[in-house]
């Protein structure tokens, strides 16, 4: 079992857990980007996406739990973040989203299950509303899905050490290794003005959700959570104890337990 880590000092100091090797790995070329991507075992498909600002191998306690459970775990870099790079325009969820699909098709992967980690969850979800063939359901872990979602911003030494670990990973990844200070200036202000979806867009989503938050989550309200869960049809809300907006960092144990009891629920 991975230690705990809530404070995440292991996090700044060495990263995630080292992903194991990739069965395959690469990047496709869609309007303005190349989008990295790898895939890991064999089984149905499941796509992890990450949170703003980070990248892939932030999941590296979550793979080897997924591809042990007899899963295909895909990884995808989102544009302009780790591997994958970006062009002149703005960021925007949907921009993402579509990227998915692009990998989804590099894959000839029809359907896969969505694991998402804040904006990873909002990428998720939008394909839930807008691609549902795509989507068999959307493990949606501390994002918002409209700006009132949102806590105001409060530093503390935990987002401090995600804040610096970013930095390095940054530089060590990306093809724009001198540019983080303008990738975090424009993905902020993707966060502070999108998603914008309404209950009647979330009403119509008809895949299964988990809405998941952490007991301690720094950046959304519980109450938006909450909403989320009554909104979208069906879906069943999941609250974390103990841990906060890193929780697959913090405690990936109890992360991964929630994530495959979600999985394994999936219509087969």
């Amino acid at each position: 079992m991975e230690p705990q880590d809530d404070e995440l000092i292991r996090f700044e100091a060495e990263g995630a857990a080292p992903l194991p090797p990739a069965t395959i790995d690469g990047h496709v070329a869609r309007d303005g980007a190349r989008i990295w991507y790898a895939s890991y075992g064999a089984g149905p498909a499941v796509i992890l996406l990450h949170g703003g600002l980070g990248h892939s191998g932030n999941w590296g306690y979550q793979v080897p739990a997924l591809v042990g459970s007899g899963r295909r775990v895909v990884l995808i870099d989102s544009r302009g973040h780790g591997r994958s790079s970006r062009d002149a325009r703005p960021y925007s969820y949907e921009l993402m989203a579509a990227d998915v699909l692009a990998v989804m098709d590099e894959l000839s992967l029809d359907k896969a299950a969505f694991v998402g980690w804040s904006d990873g969850a909002c990428i998720a979800l939008i394909l839930a509303a807008t691609a549902p063939s795509r989507v068999e359901g959307v493990f949606f872990f501390a994002c918002n899905m409209d700006p009132s979602g949102t806590r105001e911003f409060v530093p503390t030494p935990v987002i401090d050490r995600c804040f610096s670990r970013h930095a390095k990973d940054y530089a060590a990844l990306s093809a724009t290794p001198d540019d983080f200070n303008g990738f975090v200036e424009a993905v902020s202000l993707m966060m502070r003005t999108e998603p914008n979806y309404h209950a009647e867009d979330l009403g119509r989503i008809g895949v299964p959700v988990a809405i998941v938050l952490g007991e301690h989550d720094e950046f959304i309200k519980p109450e938006h959570a909450e909403y989320l869960a009554r909104t979208i049809p069906n879906a069943e809300m999941i609250f974390l104890p103990g841990v906060s907006h890193f929780a697959p960092l913090q405690r990936p144990a109890e992360f991964n337990a929630a994530v495959l009891s979600f999985l394994d629920g999936l219509p087969s």
